[in-house]
C-alpha cells in the first residue's frame, strides 16, 4: 500500500486514446518528472492539464493529464491519469518511463483492491465493478448497478442491525442481570424477530437465484446421439455456421461453444459430440466429455430423431438427464415417423430449426426459468454467487438459532448462532475477510482496474 503503482487502464491496441493510470503517495511527483506543462504539484484536484511527456530531452507524446487528490479519488489515494494517443508503442513507452522513475507495475485489480482496503468502497461494490465490466445484457448491467450504488450494502446493514439488536439485548441480560429496567429477553421476544428475518432472507434468496441466472447465464448442453441435428440446432440459435454439419455420423468430436441472448438472458451453449458406442479413440474422448457436460450443465437440450426408434443410447441419455432441468426436442418431423412419442411426457416437435422452431424453444426456456416477462423482474436483489452463498449461510445460522429458541435453550447458546449469522453478513461486505480471499477476488480483474 506504500508503493505507487502504474498500469495501462485501456485495452492494449490501436485506438484514439489510451490511459496510463498511476496511484499512490508519489503519483503526482513521478508523473511531474516526465511531464512538461503546468506545475502538477500545484494543479487543483479534478482538473485536466495539457502538456507533453518527455524521455530525457525527447518529446514522446502530446497528452492530457488528469489529477485526482486523496481521498476523493477512485482508490482513495492521489491518482494521475495520462491520456496518450492510442498507439501500442507510445503507451508502453510512457508505462516504461514511469516504472524507471520508481512506480511498481500494478497487479490485476489492484486499483479497485486499494479502493476497498482504503474504505472507499465495500466488497460488494468492488465485485460490482467487475460485474459492470463483464455485463453482457441490459439486465446483467442493471444487477451490477444495484451493487455498485451501494444498495446491497444498505440491505445487508439493515439485516445486521436487527440481528445486532437481539445480540445486544441478550448480552446485557447475561452481563448485567441486576438491571431491572432492562427488558428481559425471552423466547416470546426472540421467536417472532428470528422468524421474520428468516422469511426475509428466503424471499431475497429466491429472487437472487433468478438474479444469478440473469448475470451468469444458463449453461446449456445440447445432447443426443450422432446426426440427430445437435449442430444444426446450435447454428440456428447462434444464427451462424459455428459447428460443422454433415450427414456423416460423428462429425462433432469435441465441444463447440457459443452464446446467445434470448431477450435478456444469456444461453451459454455447448454442442457436444454425439453419444454412441464407438471404438474410435478421439470420438470416445468426445463422448466422455459429453457425459461430463450433462453433469455440469444447468439445462440439457436432449435431441432425438423423429425417423428413428429409441435405441439403447437414447434410453441411457434419458436416464442420465432425468434429474436435470431438460427440454426434449424431437427433430426431423418432416420424415417418416418411427419414434414412440409415448416415451416422453413433454417435448417439442421440430423439422428444420426455422425461426418458428427456435422461438418455440426460447419460449420454453423462459417458461422453465420463469423469465417470460423480464420487465417485471425486480433488479434490487443480489446477483453475485459468493454473496448469495454467504446469505444462505447466514440464514442457516438464524435457522439454528430459531431451533434453539423452540427447544428452550439458554440465551447464551442462542447468542452463538446469532453471532455466526452476523459474521456471514459481515463477510458479504468484506468487513470480515481473509487476505487470500481478497487476493483471489481481485486477481480476476483486468490490469489497470
Amino acid at each position: 500500500m506504500e508503493d505507487t503503482i502504474v498500469a495501462i487502464s485501456t485495452a492494449l491496441g490501436k485506438s484514439a486514446i489510451s490511459i496510463v493510470r498511476v496511484s499512490g503517495p508519489d503519483a503526482i511527483l513521478f508523473v511531474k518528472d516526465i511531464y512538461k506543462g503546468v506545475n502538477l504539484l500545484k494543479a487543483p484536484a479534478n482538473t485536466i492539464n495539457y502538456g507533453h511527456i518527455y524521455d530525457g530531452e525527447e518529446i514522446l507524446d502530446e497528452v492530457l493529464v488528469s489529477i485526482f487528490r486523496a481521498p476523493k479519488s477512485y482508490t482513495g489515494e492521489d491518482i494521475v491519469e495520462i491520456n496518450c494517443h492510442g498507439g501500442i508503442f507510445v503507451t508502453n513507452k510512457v508505462l516504461e518511463l514511469l516504472i524507471r522513475k520508481g512506480c511498481r507495475p500494478a497487479e490485476p485489480g489492484e486499483f479497485t483492491k486499494r479502493a476497498f482496503l482504503n474504505g472507499r468502497i465495500d466488497l460488494t461494490q468492488a465485485e460490482s465493478v467487475m460485474d459492470v465490466i463483464e455485463a453482457k445484457t441490459t439486465n446483467s448491467l442493471k444487477l451490477a448497478g444495484f451493487g455498485l450504488r451501494g444498495d446491497v450494502r444498505k440491505m445487508i446493514e439493515d439485516f445486521r442491525k436487527e440481528i445486532l439488536n437481539m445480540i445486544l439485548k441478550i448480552e446485557v441480560n447475561i452481563d448485567y442481570p441486576e438491571y431491572e429496567d432492562e427488558e428481559q429477553i425471552t423466547a416470546e421476544f426472540l421467536k417472532p424477530v428470528t422468524e421474520n428475518l428468516i422469511s426475509s432472507f428466503e424471499k431475497i434468496l429466491e429472487k437472487s437465484e433468478t438474479s444469478v441466472i440473469l448475470k451468469e447465464g444458463i449453461s446449456t448442453a445440447i445432447i443426443g446421439r450422432p446426426n440427430v441435428g445437435k449442430s444444426s440446432l446450435l447454428n440456428a440459435l447462434l444464427q451462424e455456421d459455428k459447428a460443422i454439419v454433415t450427414d456423416i455420423a460423428g462429425t462433432t468430436r469435441d465441444i463447440v461453444e457459443g452464446r446467445v441472448d434470448i431477450g435478456g438472458v444469456i444461453l451459454n451453449l455447448i454442442d457436444t459430440a454425439g453419444v454412441r458406442r464407438t471404438e474410435d479413440v478421439v470420438e470416445k474422448i468426445g463422448v466422455e466429455k459429453s457425459k461430463q457436460m450433462i453433469a455440469e450443465a444447468d439445462l440439457v437440450i436432449l435431441v432425438f430423431d423423429y425417423s428413428l426408434p429409441l435405441n439403447e443410447v437414447d434410453l441411457e441419455l434419458l436416464k442420465l438427464t432425468e434429474t436435470k432441468t431438460r427440454i426434449i426436442v424431437i427433430n426431423k418431423q418432416d420424415l417418416e415417423p418411427n419414434i414412440n412419442l409415448n416415451e416422453f411426457q413433454d417435448y417439442l416437435l421440430m423439422s428444420t430449426f426455422n425461426e418458428e422452431d427456435i422461438e418455440n424453444l426460447k419460449a420454453k426456456i423462459k417458461e422453465i426459468y420463469r423469465l417470460s416477462d423480464l420487465s417485471e423482474i425486480d433488479f434490487t436483489y443480489i446477483g453475485n454467487a459468493r454473496q448469495v452463498a454467504k446469505l444462505k449461510q447466514s440464514k442457516e445460522a438464524l435457522a439454528d438459532a430459531y431451533q434453539s429458541i423452540i427447544a428452550g435453550q439458554p440465551v447464551d447458546i442462542i447468542n452463538i448462532d446469532l453471532h455466526h449469522a452476523m459474521d456471514y453478513l459481515s463477510e458479504i461486505l468484506g468487513e470480515v475477510h481473509s487476505l487470500s480471499l481478497v487476493d483471489e477476488l481481485f486477481a480476476n480483474f483486468c490490469l489497470g482496474k
